[in-house]
């Protein structure tokens, strides 16, 4: 990654700022309350480091459509609670209530405005950086503030106006979330314990096959371990019969990228399967059943919805010896209880392993929480599909716009910075 700006790179007492943030968070259906504080939590270091400014935060919560989209009424709330202390919201987004709001806050204010996904141009607006940057929505916002922070990483891979528009107008950098999101990737990417592994599986069987395929032609693997749907995909192409509705559904779910991930992973197998550990044995659900098979005893007229007990020993032996470790998607369908437990000796394993454990969010991430083993992981990422761009060796439009501004800017930030020293 080239260079990118930090909140230690610029002055902000007395500044207003603009911040972009993801707390986007899961609600109960009939109360709307919030379920889980995770993602408001982990912007407080930001929020830390803006203390002497003028704070405005932008954010949303779900997409148009949704039974939880909501406005940020609720965020201001839970964010208040949190932090205790009065949070600001403002019904609007950038008219004129939202730049009296602005205007009228004090060092020290927080601010949130409402559902940026109400916005009509953040949610259906095209084009490049310079494009985004003349919408109204970020020339009236820019017009008002000092900086733009991308404290976002998990809607990094996103490009709208919130996200990537204010590069050409105001000095954009990563906020702390986002700072230690790319430090703690990139230390499992770009110098890897020996020996790397990655544990590829989960239902976004295109993602894994493109994070596989970026981890083992630039080096980062030293193997790769597929588990879930991944592991269903490389068992068929390499000659076996999964069986009409194990096929069938790989089909569907990949839908119009099913056959450029099928050519993908036959380059892989072709170029690197001596490198690819498939299962050797599986669990099907035969009427609500758990029923193990070896690889051997396809097809099978059942769904394949978990790795068997022997390649579960064999992919924790694997954790435990690795130096670094990469997890990406769960190993079946762990929502069912008698196919969970591949999902779980994995993260059992990580959890043992002495190793560098990097987790690329989502549900193997909500489930590592919910296990209470957090604290045993080296990192766990915010990102989701983020996450796995990242990965996958991705441009990501949010890092790349703050490398642009970084570019255009740094002189001038620079200067303002020595003026305060």
């Amino acid at each position: 990654m080239t260079r990118v700006l930090s909140l230690d790179n610029v002055n902000v007492e007395g500044k207003t700022v603009l911040v972009r943030v993801d707390i986007n968070s899961p609600l109960d259906p009939s109360t709307k309350e919030f379920l889980d504080d995770t993602r408001i939590r982990a912007i407080i270091p930001t929020l830390n480091r803006l203390s002497k400014s003028k704070t405005v935060l932008l954010a949303h919560q779900s997409r148009p459509g949704k039974d939880d989209f909501t406005s940020t009424l609720g965020h201001s709330r839970e964010l208040g609670r949190v932090l205790g202390r009065n949070v600001k919201w403002v019904e609007d987004i950038h008219g004129q209530k939202a730049m009296e709001a602005i205007e009228s806050l004090e060092d020290g204010d927080i601010l949130i405005l409402d559902n940026v996904r109400k916005d009509q141009e953040e949610v259906s607006f095209k084009g490049d950086f310079h494009n985004m940057s003349e919408t109204k929505f970020v020339q009236r916002l820019a017009s008002v503030a000092d900086l733009f922070v991308n404290d976002a990483f998990a809607c990094a891979h996103r490009s709208s106006p919130s996200i990537v528009g204010f590069c050409n107008d105001l000095p954009c950098v990563a906020g702390e979330l986002m700072r230690y999101e790319i430090e703690k990737l990139n230390l499992a990417l770009n110098k890897p314990e020996r020996p790397c592994i990655a544990v590829v599986g989960g239902i976004k069987v295109a993602d894994s096959i493109s994070v596989a395929d970026n981890m083992l032609r630039k080096g980062i693997a030293d193997q790769i371990w597929a588990t879930g749907g991944v592991a269903n995909l490389l068992i068929e192409l390499s000659g076996n019969d999964i069986g009409d509705i194990n096929h069938s559904f790989l089909v569907k779910e990949l839908g119009k990228e099913y056959h450029s991930t099928v050519e993908t992973a036959k380059a892989l197998l072709n170029d690197f399967g001596e490198l690819i550990n498939l299962p050797t044995d599986l669990a099907a659900n035969v009427e609500d059943n758990r029923v193990d098979i070896s690889v051997s005893q396809l097809p099978i007229d059942a769904p394949l919805f978990d790795m068997g007990i022997n390649s579960i020993m064999a992919l924790s032996f694997a954790i435990k010896n690795a130096g670094t470790i990469i997890l990406n998607g769960p190993a079946g369908v762990f929502e069912v209880e008698d196919f969970a437990l591949g999902t779980i000796e994995m993260l059992n394993a990580c959890a043992e392993s002495d190793g560098y454990v990097v987790v690329g969010g989502g549900h193997t991430a909500t489930l590592i929480m919910n296990r209470g083993l957090s604290d045993r992981m080296g990192h766990l990422s915010t990102g989701g599909g983020a996450c796995l761009d990242y990965m996958a060796g991705k441009v990501l439009p949010g890092i790349a716009s703050l490398e642009i501004s970084a570019d255009k800017f740094f002189m001038d930030v620079q200067k303002a910075s020595d003026k305060t020293n």
